[in-house]
């Protein structure tokens, strides 16, 4: 089986996650896949094929090699955004892109204009959707590439390599993703996530998040007699929301520029509530921005008296550079896999999260890679072929070089 038929029928299973059951997996479609993945991967002769009750998968290519190896490992999730469907993907793959719009169906268009990345991919096979649902590349071509790796390896002895440790996951879509994994039966001194974007794209800093939610009481008065008696909360919360930074917020933000993001408002007159999230790659700015949310808090209720808002934060993930700076070796082997792929080792922070962030604060140093995928969580999104095929060579070149680098 190519690495693309293995990426096609991977997509074929709907895997979407949700917010709302408050299981693990939390959709029981995404154990069906997980099911479906255990069974291939002992046909596959991987050992060590174990499934445990939450949906976490996990299986064993053993070292071919006398040396001793540290384990490493190589992980993707299962699951595909809530923000769009991920039901009855149909998949169809482009030859020769050759820098035009791309019609996926009747009045829905991926147009350059748009998505200037696609003109990187001029000439290359992209494999799009019909416009009715995302892809899932996001993180099937992980799965594919990881997968496949281990086929490659398996049919390649002259390859020599150590123990490897492969880890797939329900939920990160959610931000549970590694909250279940078990790392001391993983076993591995580092590992890498396979869930990045771009071809190339090495990831080792990614954003210190935290949520926010905001309530604010107010009293409700016939509008006709509230003076001096009615607080309006709802006109509160568009009071509080001016006093944050207006040219901080995703749409105004790049690079390693932190900011607020509102994604909620709702309420009346008498109580409304705001979420927020709150992103940073600074640590000390990213511990800055949730007290000037509690400023902004603390000043609304000087001015209205008592405590008409309060203020709820939560740590959701920290910047994984703080546990990788001393493990640089790590990223060294994945550059030099990269750049021995053929490829132009790209250094990039990531703007959100990843399970590998949550799981090197858990003890398992776990920089991210590229997968491939672009547009992710939408219509729009589409995979190379090319880059599928690049980035199976890149895990394989990484199993080669750790024995190389760290066998003794």
């Amino acid at each position: 089986m190519s690495i693309v038929e293995r990426f096609l029928n991977y997509v074929s299973f709907d895997t979407q996650s949700s917010e709302e059951t408050g299981t693990t997996p939390s959709t029981e479609k995404q154990r069906v896949f997980a099911e479906y993945l255990k069974e291939e991967l002992i046909r596959e002769g991987l050992q060590d094929v174990e499934l445990d009750e939450l949906g976490y998968l996990y299986a064993t290519l053993p070292a071919n090699t006398n040396k001793s190896v540290p384990t490493i490992g190589f992980i993707a999730h299962m699951d595909t955004s809530p923000d769009a469907s991920g039901k009855d993907v149909k998949p169809r793959i482009i030859e020769h892109y050759d820098g035009s719009d791309i019609i996926l169906s009747d009045g829905i268009v991926t147009s350059p204009q748009k998505f200037p990345e696609l003109l990187d991919h001029k000439g290359e096979d992209l494999i799009v959707t019909d416009g009715t649902t995302l892809l899932g590349a996001d993180d099937k071509a992980g799965i594919a590439e990881i997968v496949q790796a281990m086929v490659y390896l398996q049919q390649h002895p002259e390859i020599k390599h150590g123990k490897i440790r492969i880890g797939f996951n329900p939920d990160e879509e959610i931000g549970m993703g590694a909250h279940h994994f078990d790392i001391e039966k993983f076993g591995c001194e580092f590992a890498y996530t396979m869930d990045g974007s771009e071809v190339g794209e090495i990831e080792f800093e990614n954003f210190n998040a935290a949520s926010a939610k905001i309530t604010i009481n107010g009293c409700s008065v016939h509008p006709g007699y509230a003076k001096n008696k009615m607080v309006n909360a709802a006109r509160i919360a568009t009071e509080l929301v001016q006093m944050l930074p207006s040219d901080e917020t995703p749409e105004t933000t790049e690079g390693y520029e932190g900011f607020f993001h509102l994604t909620n408002i709702s309420g009346t007159v008498e109580k409304t509530q705001l979420s927020f999230i709150i992103r940073d790659h600074d640590r000390e700015y990213f511990e800055s921005r949730k007290a000037e949310m509690l400023d902004a808090v603390e000043a609304i209720n000087e001015k209205y008296g008592g405590r008409v808002a309060s203020l709820e934060t939560k740590d959701q993930y920290y910047n994984m550079r703080e546990k990788l700076e001393d493990k640089m070796y790590i990223i060294d082997i994945a550059q030099q896999a990269i750049a021995e792929a053929g490829m132009t080792p790209k250094i990039r922070a990531i703007r959100g999260g990843t399970d590998g962030a949550q799981l090197s604060f858990m003890g398992l140093p776990c920089p991210n890679i590229f997968a491939g995928g672009l547009n992710f969580h939408g219509p729009h999104e589409f995979c190379p072929v090319q880059s599928l095929e690049k980035a199976l060579k890149a895990v394989v070149n990484i199993c080669k070089i750790s024995a190389e680098k760290l066998g003794e």
